[in-house]
């Protein structure tokens, strides 16, 4: 039902033709209304989502700089962006319902204005007259002003019922069990299916609602705390606590900020410049099960094949520096791999960051490493948390070309292992194509290949037990059970093959 997963362009009813932003300067001479900074801000965040596919995350801040945003209605602004994608689904149902009109027959522009008065009435405490009269207002600012009315009538009509009223309609106007939970959980059929899945073959099937809850639920922001930073991750959150961090989730160099501005808790921390950063703590395990799968040796050649954006780099390079160990790290694209120099500014003496395709020799600058991660490009069903916007930008058409690029990604990367060394296969996705299926696939096709136990490593390197169900050597970390991404961790050795 979603808008992104047709092609059809047009003309809809409301009126108004689609795709082209109005001039500001244009509209906010047609009206005189004022409207919230903020509400304009998420509109524009929408907006670059849709017609630039920009990930949320990083529009956003540049946006409230743009509009010169203070925390309050910052926060204001990340909310309603950040809800109205996320329960896109829902609400495109709903507004489908009170308008008796499909989703795509609404301008581009109306549905996002309706996907925010939505989320003002349904998921936020906005009083419903605000909510309804700044959507009419925004409305006639960037869209057509002839569809304010429109706009009036349907949130009305979604006001006067509840949640609970609009469960039910949605459940009673389904096709189907599984088209009611996609839109009630406003997920795609096709990525609750995978996620199911995932879970069946650990045997937690049931779980399958918690994670769809903890898929719409906000993340708390992580900071990781670098070997090296001059504190440890309890000394940061003492030294930080009034910006609210702790001491909180199963990576040993995480902590939790509460609210506010990282930026801020950062500098608090007490931490060495360039050793403490915004990151997943499901991404930081990822990088430690690659570095403390052994003990380093001085002089290790490390690898990270597909670096862009930095985070996990960052990680290897501290404790690269640390060990006595170097970092390649490889990243295809120009613009990303300056994103990774910037990532590991506070370790660059044990990095140096190239630009190839991670299939060619070039990526490998003719040696054989030690250690290697490849953090696959992949679908990011298990950041959905993050990046809301990425279940309805994917579609079951991307898995062949993805599974095929992390299978050549993985073919080039063993060739390129030392015998004796370990590589990190990692993917920010739950989906058995891109998880068990590549892996069990590689080891098939490589007689010098055999995976370790990626469990007992992260069991051992994790601050807190991890529940890790089943009977296999690769790790899945969940949202709901673990507090990360749906990170999956397998480590492969490459053993010598007598002759």
């Amino acid at each position: 039902m979603s808008g992104t997963q047709h092609g059809a362009r047009g003309r809809g009813r409301s009126g108004g033709a689609r795709g082209g932003r109005p001039d500001r300067r244009e509209s906010a001479e047609r009206s005189g209304a004022a409207i919230s900074p903020a509400r304009l801000v998420a509109y524009d965040v929408l907006r670059d989502v849709e017609d630039r596919e920009a990930y949320a995350n990083l529009a956003l801040p540049g946006r409230i700089r743009e509009a010169g945003l203070d925390t309050r209605d910052a926060g204001l602004a990340t909310e309603l962006a950040s809800g109205a994608l996320r329960w896109r689904g829902r609400y495109d149902r709903i507004i489908e319902l009170a308008a008796d009109r499909e989703i795509e027959r609404i301008d581009a522009r109306t549905r996002n204005v309706l996907r925010l008065g939505v989320h003002q009435l349904l998921g936020m405490r906005t009083a419903p007259h605000a909510a309804v009269n700044e959507s009419v207002e925004l409305q006639r600012r960037v869209g057509n002003r002839a569809a304010a009315g429109f706009v009036n009538g349907v949130l009305r009509s979604i006001g006067r019922a509840s949640n609970e009223e609009w469960d039910a309609r949605i459940a009673e106007s389904a096709a189907g069990v599984d088209d009611a939970r996609a839109a009630l959980a406003s997920h795609p059929a096709w990525v609750i299916r995978a996620m199911q899945d995932a879970l069946r073959i650990e045997g937690r099937e049931d779980e399958l609602d918690a994670l769809l809850v903890a898929d719409n639920a906000a993340p708390r922001v992580n900071v990781a705390i670098l070997p090296g930073a001059g504190v440890t991750p309890i000394e940061a959150a003492e030294r930080a606590a009034e910006a609210e961090v702790v001491v909180s989730g199963p990576s040993p160099l995480g902590v939790e900020i509460g609210g506010g501005d990282p930026a801020r808790a950062i500098a608090a921390s007490g931490a060495r410049r360039g050793f403490a950063r915004v990151q997943d703590q499901g991404s930081q395990l990822a990088a430690l099960a690659l570095t403390r799968a052994r003990p380093v040796r001085p002089g290790e050649r490390w690898l990270d094949l597909c670096a862009g954006p930095g985070g996990k780099t960052a990680v290897l390079g501290a404790e690269a520096l640390i060990g006595g160990a170097s970092v390649r790290a490889n990243e295809v694209a120009a613009h990303r791999a300056q994103l990774v120099r910037n990532s590991v500014a506070g370790v660059a003496g044990a990095v140096d960051v190239v630009s190839f395709d991670g299939r060619d020799d070039e990526a490998y600058g003719g040696e054989r490493f030690d250690r290697i991660l490849v953090d696959a490009p992949c679908s990011g069903l298990g950041a959905l948390r993050r990046r809301p916007e990425a279940r309805w930008r994917k579609q079951p058409s991307d898995l062949p070309g993805l599974t095929r690029l992390q299978a050549e990604l993985l073919q080039e990367a063993c060739a390129h292992l030392a015998p004796g060394g370990i590589l990190a296969y990692v993917t920010c996705s739950p989906h058995l194509a891109e998880t068990r299926v590549t892996v069990d696939r590689l080891l098939r096709s490589r007689a010098d290949l055999v995976e370790i136990d990626a469990r007992a490593v992260v069991g051992e390197v994790a601050r807190e037990p991890l529940d890790l169900p089943g009977d296999g050597l690769s790790v899945q970390l969940w949202p709901h059970r673990h507090g990360t991404d749906a990170m999956f961790i397998s480590l492969i050795e490459r053993r010598a093959i007598d002759s």
